[in-house]
């Protein structure tokens, strides 16, 4: 809902500033809010129902009881989280060159909204356009507006369906929409892959075309890549590597979704040094620091095996399957997702067309909270059919879930 309160002075001007004035309480909040009150099953914001590693939280303890990060860290993050987030990004992606130096190129931030939030006030002057893919993660749309820019939607759109098969479909960049909205007045393009809310995982191709882009028309890039190993087809290949954009590109992750501490808001930016400068002037006025304790926890959890990353993925594959499957057999159209923690849903099948009335009226018809795409769009009609669905729950609350939408009355 939009904040309209009036200055309470003589000039009866809104408080909240012409930038902000489109946006106010998140989907998220508002959805969550309404399975609390009706006891609904929440599948509408991404966060697990259960804990992440038990030895990780024992860090986060240890951290505390040893009195490490209980007062101010330092502005760019701990020590130790900033060389495990260099030897994350060295261990996954060395091969493609990425290989940053802890003590010039990592930042520690407040969650990876923070991170791009920061990114774009340091980047962005007024006037400036920025590219992002539309449908967007809300706080990307809030964190253009506040940096004075313009944003330019480019629009994931649904694929034909392949074979005819329920829950083939998919969601496509079209690289000859994105070539056409760059302008002159473009600063950056705000990139998320694998991506939130459609679960599309954007091709060694698709990036290599992206980049080309960038280099030939001097533009920078922010990078949302919480879900990077959350892909459960394709592969995550990270912009950064491909040639020319490593000095052009800021590479945001996170803890939140890798090890299933949402709650603990710590994120880093990567980038070459004169980039994670910008973006530390600004953040240091943001939170300055944040999550002491739990950054020393992050630090270890970073140096988990790479058995926990492969059971990690193929837990929540084994998740996805489950709610899709049971999506597509309560009469939902369900798009294919390759990548992140959602599956996204068409209602027309069902007979409906609005996501935001549908959406409302799913708690009191059936006990379950969803989240409706359209609020991602700036083009809402494009969005209008369109569901999301989150599948990092248990698999028995998935299956709990999945019974109430196929008794739902009609």
């Amino acid at each position: 809902m939009t904040a309209m309160t009036a200055d309470p002075g003589a000039t009866g001007r809104p408080l909240l500033n012409r930038r902000l004035a489109e946006f106010g309480t998140t989907i998220f909040a508002e959805m969550s809010a309404l399975a609390v009150r009706t006891g609904a099953i929440n599948l509408g914001q991404g966060f697990p129902d259960t804990d992440g590693p038990e030895a990780v939280r024992e860090a986060a303890v240890r951290a505390l009881r040893d009195g490490r990060g209980n007062q101010y860290p330092p502005g760019p993050g701990v020590p130790e989280l900033r060389t495990a987030v260099a030897a994350h990004q060295r261990r996954w992606y060395g091969q493609l060159g990425l290989d940053p130096d802890p003590d010039t190129e990592v930042l520690v931030t407040a969650g990876a909204t923070e991170a791009i939030t920061a990114a774009l006030l340091a980047l962005v002057e007024p006037g400036d356009e920025v590219v992002a893919l539309e449908p967007y993660y809300d706080s990307y749309a809030a964190a253009i507006a506040m940096a004075g820019g313009t944003r330019v939607p480019v629009t994931l759109r649904p694929s034909p369906s392949e074979g005819g098969a329920q829950g083939e479909r998919t969601f496509r960049l079209d690289l000859d929409e994105l070539h056409d909205a760059v302008t002159d007045r473009t600063r950056l393009i705000l990139l998320n892959t694998p991506h939130n809310p459609t679960g599309t995982v954007l091709s060694r191709d698709e990036l290599a075309a992206i980049a080309e882009l960038c280099v030939e028309r001097g533009l920078l890039v922010v990078t949302d890549e919480v879900y990077e190993h959350l892909v459960y087809e394709g592969e995550h290949i990270p912009i950064a590597s491909f040639p020319g954009m490593r000095e052009r590109t800021v590479t945001v992750s996170s803890a939140g979704k890798t090890f299933s501490f949402t709650g603990w808001k710590v994120g880093w930016v990567t980038a070459v040094p004169e980039l994670v400068s910008a973006v530390r002037s600004a953040k240091q006025f943001l939170t300055y620091v944040s999550a002491g304790p739990f950054q020393y926890a992050v630090a270890e959890a970073l140096a988990l095996p790479d058995s926990y990353y492969t059971q990690l993925r193929e837990d929540l594959r084994a998740q996805r399957d489950l709610l899709s499957r049971g999506l597509a057999e309560a009469g939902f159209g369900v798009f294919r997702a390759p990548g992140t923690y959602f599956v996204t849903t068409d209602i027309r099948p069902l007979g409906e067309s609005s996501g935001i009335g549908f959406c409302l009226a799913l708690p009191e018809r059936c006990g379950v909270v969803a989240v409706p795409t359209q609020v991602f769009y700036d083009h809402e009609e494009a969005g209008a059919p369109f569901v999301r669905f989150a599948f990092c729950k248990r698999q028995e609350v998935l299956a709990d879930a999945v019974t109430r939408l196929k008794g739902a009355p009609g």
